[in-house]
This record gives C-alpha cells, structure tokens and sequence, in this order.
C-alpha cells in the first residue's frame, strides 16, 4: 500500500492522493487576465495524470496586482466562465481543484499604471518603487480578496488559497523588511498581522462549509531585517486559530537573495509547523523522487506533498510513481499498453 498515492479528507473534502501541483505562474492569459484553451490544456492534462489536488496559479485580485500583463484575473465577473470551464474539465478527469488568490503589490508588474505596497520601497532597483496604501486603500484591496473569493466560489473552486508568501502583498505586510509603517499596519507582530487576518476573516464570511481556506506562507525569509521561523510559528497559530484549513509551507522572497536548495530543502519548516499545530500542511522544494515523497507522508512528515517543475516536465509524475512504487489500479485504461500487465 502506498500512503502518498492513498486518499486524505480534510473537513469533508476528499482528495483522490497526497499529491499536490503547486501554483505556477504560466503567463499565458491576455490583457483582459481570461482563461485560455491554453490553460484548459495544461490544467487538464495533469488531472488525467492523476494529480490529486491541482492549485491553479496566482490569480490576481486586481489588475494593478498583476506580476505580469498576462497573469489570470478573478477581479471581474466577465473572468468566472472561463474559471469555471477550466474547474469542471480539471473536476471531470478526477482532480480537485484549488486557486491561488494572489497581489504582486510591491512586486506586481501590470504593464502600466502605479503599483501599492505597504510601505513607498522598491523590491529590486528593477522594480517600480511602490506608492505606500493609505489605510481606505488597505480596506479596498481586502474587500478585493473577499469579492475575488466569492468569484472563485462561484466557478466550483474546492480550495481557495491566499498567497501569503514569496514577497507578495500579503507577505509585505508581514514583513518587517518590507513594511516599515508608523499606523496600526506596522510595527508589532500583531500590527504586522492585522492585513492578513482582515482578509481572512472578510474571506470566512463568504466560504460556503464545503470550501477549505488554505493559505500559504514563507516560514524564512532568508534576510535578516525579517521575521524569524518562531515569529512564523506564532503567526501560523493564530492563522489556524482564526479558520485556515490548510497550511501550504514554502520559505523566502521577500528580497532579492536566494537561498542554497537540495531535494526537500524546505521540507523541516513544514514538519515542524506541523508538530507544533493541529492543522495539515503542504510540504515542497524540489521534490521531484516517488520514493522521497512517499517517505515524507508515510513518515507523517507533511500530510500532502506539492511538485511544481516535476509536474511541469511530467504531467504524468503520479502514473509514474505508481509504476515505481509498485501500486496497481492507478493507470487510466487509455494508458495502459504503456505501463506494464502489474499497475494496470
């Protein structure tokens, strides 16, 4: 038997494996941030190849939080119906489906037009310097996630994950490095909460009890003007404490440096949150080995496993792990004369 490959429910949700595809930009969508036959293609493709639970990349909130001219949008109604095809095709090839709210704020690179971040300083000498929110602003793009959520609802998202991490808006505010505010938004650890825990709590007003809330977070940031892994811990805490489901533990972005990576190399920050919390985890970082992933839920490690380049060069990983794993009933019949007479 094979615990990676074996179903988990969550809060009644119940996804076919532990394997998760991470939210990847793709830069394939068109000015206007719809959905593609591209993207129709790419999403379904790894749901035949038996992803368990596929999270769609950063989708923007607004269109000035764009990290590209070409990200997915879900700040306007006209963008549900193409959502929405894109979720029952990834529905009906046996995935569930998930989508990343995300804000570039001070790392958005819309095209045109200012960009916001907590606090008036660029990310890079590359980026636009940011025009630091004023507090009625603040209020506005929370009620942009709060609509954007209901926008995901209604196109049959099972998961809806915040982008807390990577040196995005929600994270800049977090961020001591980044957010170097004088006003309720800054300063202390509960200042520096206060933008996300808003979202939260106006996004839980709207989530129908059939949808998980997932947020996913930066537990280091690789700089020392940033929070500390224990000021993540307690972060995290208060997080599970105020309604998020579901962990998704990654690490860094918040500035330009970039830390040394092996196989899993992110993997301990995840463990350890999750021994210290009573909320499952996503764990991530190059985890592109059956076997290694296998480990990691067999080992209670993390509860799910996310892939981002392993799925990107292989959307068939999980038919693959099964060959590999030795785990039978896992081939799609259409597939079959491809895998040998065993895993069929």
């Amino acid at each position: 038997m094979s615990k990676l490959l074996g179903p988990l429910t969550i809060k009644g949700l119940e996804l076919p494996n532990k394997v998760v595809m991470a939210p990847m930009c793709m830069y394939c969508a068109g000015e206007e941030g719809l959905v593609t036959d591209w993207h129709l293609a790419h999403y379904a493709a790894r749901a035949i190849g038996g992803v368990g639970l596929i999270i769609q990349e950063a989708t923007a909130v607004e269109k000035r939080g764009r990290l590209s001219p070409n990200d997915l949008g879900i700040w306007d109604d006209d963008q549900i119906k193409g959502l929405k095809k894109l979720v029952d095709l990834v529905h009906e090839f046996g995935s569930k489906a998930g989508i990343q709210l995300g804000h570039g704020g001070r790392k958005a690179r819309p095209g045109k037009g200012e960009i916001i971040g907590p606090s008036s300083i660029a990310f890079s000498e590359d980026h636009q310097v940011p025009r630091e929110m004023e507090e009625k602003e603040i209020k506005e793009v929370v009620n942009a996630f709060k609509k954007a959520a209901e926008r995901a609802c209604a196109a049959g998202y099972d998961i809806i994950e915040l982008h807390g991490a990577h040196g995005y808006l929600i994270h800049q505010f977090l961020s001591p490095y980044s957010n170097q505010r004088q006003d309720d938004y800054g300063g202390s650890l509960d200042n520096l909460l206060r933008f996300p825990l808003e979202i939260i709590q106006e996004v839980k007003k709207i989530l129908p009890s059939d949808k998980l809330l997932m947020l996913r977070i930066s537990a280091v940031e690789y700089i020392q003007q940033g929070y500390s892994f224990n000021d993540m811990v307690k972060a995290a805490k208060i997080f599970a404490e105020v309604g998020i489901d579901i962990l998704d533990v990654s690490t860094g972005g918040a500035g330009p440096s970039a830390p040394r990576t092996w196989p899993g190399f992110q993997v301990p920050y995840a463990q350890k949150i999750r021994e210290e919390l009573n909320v499952p985890v996503i764990a991530c970082g190059l985890i592109t080995d059956p076997g290694m992933a296998e480990e990691l839920v067999s080992n209670n490690r993390t509860d799910l496993v996310a892939l981002g380049r392993a799925l990107l060069r292989d959307p068939n990983w999980v038919l693959n792990a099964a060959r590999e794993l030795g785990i039978p009933g896992k081939i799609p019949w259409s597939y079959a004369r491809a895998y040998p007479e065993d895993v069929r």
